[in-house]
């Protein structure tokens, strides 16, 4: 079985574990996620059955939005409620200097990813590292944020929304926003994923794999059992000749082409729809 759809991980469960439960769920043993959440977060994961795991990279999945609720003078290395150390006591701002903090975050980005992230140092996950104490340092990252809104300021917890780029540190936003207010922690109580890009939880309803893909669709005017069975093309026989990858639609199923240097080359076997 081939299957697209998006499903709703509550908090408190892996990823990893949550697709367990959905392969039990559609009984299939060959499934997929798109873009992990943390067990914290909560949200919109886009899972693949059969061979439509192999396409993620050619869908359209950004810009992502998340809705965060940051606790501020709330202590935490892992910038959210599971390791909270301490919590400061902080006298209320005014709604209008927090939202000028989180319309501030806007734009081009450079920040330390947080120390419980996913990153690989030599190897190995920087959360494997941190648990178990020892030192490191992370890179900074560059994060594209395109829109923020504040929801709600119900003091110490401040609700807001964040449009982002692909692989945006959403604890690590809630800390410098934190930061700008002039305060030294600040740390999430909840976080929300809501879509990744065009994706949006409906009921894990299957999607259009031909509506779903960010690539063109090319046309093929050779013959149709050249494409069936996977035999050469030739680029004078595709409608468009510029470099770059698109689909070609058989039917009952469609060939994904990377056509460079005037080649035409199968970036992957014959997905069934």
């Amino acid at each position: 079985m081939n299957r697209l759809f998006v499903a709703y991980k509550p908090s408190g469960i892996g990823s990893n574990l949550f697709l367990s439960k959905l392969k039990r769920k559609y009984k299939t043993k060959k499934a997929g996620f798109s873009g992990t959440l943390d067990p914290f977060a909560k949200g919109v994961l886009l899972i693949g059955i059969g061979s439509y795991t192999k396409l993620f990279r050619f869908l359209d999945k950004t810009p992502k939005v998340y809705r965060a609720t940051l606790w501020l003078g709330a202590k935490s290395d892992s910038l959210d409620t599971e390791m909270i150390e301490e919590v400061d006591i902080l006298k209320e701002f005014d709604e209008a200097d927090v939202l000028n903090v989180i319309k501030s975050l806007q734009g081009e980005l450079e920040y330390e990813p947080p120390i419980f992230s996913a990153k690989r140092i030599d190897g190995q996950r920087a959360y494997d590292l941190a648990r178990a104490g020892k030192e490191f340092t992370l890179n900074k990252i560059s994060s594209t944020i395109y829109e923020t809104k504040l929801i709600s300021y119900c003091h110490p917890f401040v609700t807001f929304e964040a449009t982002v780029s692909e692989g945006t540190y959403i604890r690590s936003l809630g800390l410098i926003a934190a930061n700008r207010l002039g305060v030294k922690y600040g740390s999430l109580s909840a976080l929300e994923r809501l879509n990744e890009g065009q994706f949006k939880y409906c009921d894990e309803k299957p999607l259009d794999i031909k509506k779903s893909l960010n690539i063109k669709q090319n046309y093929y005017y050779g013959q149709n059992d050249n494409l069936k069975y996977g035999r050469v093309l030739a680029l004078d026989d595709l409608e468009i000749k510029e470099d770059g990858y698109y689909w070609l639609d058989s039917g009952s199923f469609i060939s994904i082409i990377n056509v460079a240097n005037k080649d035409v080359n199968y970036e992957l076997g014959r997905i069934e729809c």
